[in-house]
């Protein structure tokens, strides 16, 4: 049953592949612009080039150099985004005992694997019989979120969640859901991913669902969602970062609000760890817009999770046309992991600030590089080439599909000015 409690989203934060700026980011997107390249990672003996989507250049000085000397880049880029966020919001007279309430709610798909991979590095490639003493505080999922916890002081529940590409997804559900039992009045949601040391893109290559790439020129167009000639996702690095508040607690504090997180709907596949199950996926719509308290004929835009691979984006297309029926035909789709890549754990946050942004600015993002529909993937209003004005969006749902079966779909609603 819907909570009479609202929660809206008041600050925003991101590190990304298109830099730090909010303006920058939705800029780059409405105009098709991509921020993938070819990279070379890691170093000799083991090292892997690819299409892949990187925060670079990325300074995180200002977190101080002892918070730092503790940090794996996955906390790093959970900081700097937590930070803006929480400065966007306004946030930093907030009070001891608002602060000491306020909760963190994270996600991540591998945590700190850089530091685990640099140190399995030391030990078996270099020999190496000691390990640093900040390996396993490095290492652990949770320590963006105690980090996050640690910089803005906090004292609310500080909690991770880690089920793959849905991680961030869930994170902000799941705070949204304790603001509106009363638990809390604010929370810190989102998620973060540094995910690109050699050893863990091998190992996605060795899946074979990476898109294949051998040259910058092509690098930038590789991640392809729903077109004919997609080949695979492209991995990329980021974090983004939500101000969630109850509508009560921002309203006293005169709280600039971007949108409403309407409501949200999960469910597992339970059926294959990698196959997705379009079933799954129309009980987590179902489930979102009940939870908000919408029809789906109120819909008008969805960020697709669309990760440009063969098998995935049929599947979440057949789910859109069978939740939708005869409206699917006229319903705005786009993938915009086309241009920013697959922040794996991290891309439910980003993917959610960016449906924030449209519904803000009244403008959906296109899916870059759809040059040729597959029809497999036909039968809803791909938003291709350039973004759309949508001076009637109202209502916006965000996809999140992960590897073992996790669904999330978040619903977030424009406040009338």
């Amino acid at each position: 049953m819907m909570s009479s409690r609202r929660v809206v989203v008041t600050g925003l934060g991101l590190v990304s592949p298109h830099g730090l700026g909010l303006d920058q980011l939705f800029g780059d997107l409405m105009q098709a612009r991509s921020a993938l390249g070819w990279k070379t990672i890691g170093e000799a003996p083991l090292s892997a080039s690819l299409a892949c989507g990187v925060c670079e250049p990325f300074d995180a000085s200002v977190l101080g150099k002892q918070r730092l000397l503790t940090m794996d880049r996955c906390s790093q880029l959970a900081a700097m985004a937590g930070r803006a966020a929480w400065v966007d919001a306004g946030l930093e007279s907030l009070g001891e005992e608002d602060r000491a309430s306020a909760g963190v709610f994270w996600g991540t798909g591998a945590g700190g694997i850089q530091t685990i991979e640099r140190s399995y590095r030391e030990l078996l490639v270099k020999n190496r019989s000691r390990l640093s003493p900040l390996t396993v505080v490095q290492g652990m999922n949770n320590a963006a979120a105690s980090h996050l916890a640690q910089l803005l002081d906090l004292g609310g529940a500080c909690v991770t969640y880690s089920v793959a590409c849905a991680s961030a997804a869930a994170a902000i559900a799941d705070a949204a859901r304790r603001i509106r039992a009363g638990e809390c009045e604010l929370a810190v949601a989102g998620g973060s991913e540094a995910a690109l040391p050699a050893g863990t893109v091998k190992a996605w290559q060795s899946m074979q669902v990476l898109a294949p790439v051998d040259h910058d020129s092509a690098a930038a167009a590789a991640c392809r969602p729903f077109d004919r000639q997609r080949a695979g996702l492209v991995l990329a690095e980021g974090a983004a970062a939500l101000i969630l508040e109850s509508f009560e607690h921002a309203q006293q504090r005169g709280a600039r609000i971007y949108a409403e997180l309407a409501g949200s709907g999960s469910s597992c596949d339970h059926g294959h760890l990698t196959a997705p199950s379009a079933s799954g996926q129309v009980r987590a719509l179902a489930a979102a817009l009940r939870d908000a308290g919408e029809a789906l004929e109120g819909v008008g835009y969805v960020n697709a999770h669309g990760t440009a691979t063969v098998e995935g984006d049929p599947v979440e297309i057949s789910a859109l046309r069978t939740f939708f029926g005869e409206a699917a035909a006229t319903l705005p789709v786009s993938a915009t992991k086309s241009m920013h890549g697959h922040l794996m754990g991290a891309s439910g946050a980003l993917e959610a600030l960016i449906t924030v942004l449209a519904l803000q600015a009244h403008q959906i993002p296109p899916t870059a590089h759809l040059d040729e529909i597959d029809p497999a993937c036909a039968g809803v209003d791909h938003v291709r080439v350039a973004g759309r004005d949508a001076p009637d969006l109202r209502l916006a749902l965000s996809n999140s599909f992960a590897f073992g079966g996790s669904n999330v779909v978040l619903a977030f609603r424009s406040i009338p000015s």
